[in-house]
């Protein structure tokens, strides 16, 4: 699952560079999630034709890719309002499909004011509930994006996890809250984040996963 695991969520081209007009470059965007959704499809194929999926995980990965591509396509039609909005909100729909191609194989949840992977928040401090439990008893903690970051964190405004008060420990059942300083977000930023779950047995991470949410000021 290399490629779904690693991917940072990022386009690498220049496309944003070659317009300034947004609803032409919302267009753009929209249509390029349907196209690289194909390659995720295509790894869903891979992993079923493997046998390392079953039927019912096939199905169920292929319909969050779906879900995916209607949501982040819905919000990139009517949330942005700048260039670097749309390729927030593009982004984070792209890391959106690579979590939903690698699957969830424990369960982890990321809640913001009650609702998950798309949400809205007035700018400030906004509370980030974290949920997770581990497999056949094994424990969980939050884990680390890359070297030096904890957090993948893309937004129009400024905004950063407070990290002062984060501990590396281990939990039976994961039930807490970050703190994500918006304070100096206005009306109109998104922000988009993952958080990063290992799935921990006799102290060694034994797999990880993240789970990816954007945010619309208000």
């Amino acid at each position: 699952m290399a490629m779904p695991m690693d991917y940072d969520g990022m386009r690498t081209d220049d496309a944003s560079e070659r317009t300034d007009n947004v609803t032409d470059y919302k267009r753009t965007c929209i249509d390029f999630i349907e196209d690289i959704s194909g390659s995720y499809l295509e790894w869903v194929d891979l992993y079923s034709k493997r046998n390392e999926i079953t039927i019912d995980e096939d199905k169920k990965r292929r319909k969050e890719i779906t879900a995916i591509i209607e949501k982040t396509n819905n919000w990139l039609a009517k949330v942005p309002q700048s260039i670097k909005a749309v390729d927030v909100v593009m982004n984070d729909g792209i890391q959106k499909m690579a979590e939903a191609t690698a699957g969830k194989p424990f369960q982890i949840g990321v809640f913001v004011n009650q609702k998950s992977e798309y949400t809205m928040a007035k700018s400030g401090i906004i509370d980030v509930h974290v949920k997770a439990a581990g497999r056949e008893g094994r424990k969980t903690k939050l884990g680390i994006h890359q070297k030096d970051q904890r957090f993948r964190i893309e937004t129009t405004g400024k905004a950063f996890f407070d990290e002062t008060n984060i501990s590396d420990t281990e939990y039976d059942l994961m039930d807490i809250h970050l703190k994500l300083n918006a304070e100096e977000c206005n009306q109109r930023d998104v922000i988009s984040f993952t958080i990063i779950v290992s799935e921990i047995k006799d102290n060694i991470e034994i797999d990880r996963r993240g789970l990816s949410t954007v945010i619309h000021i208000v």
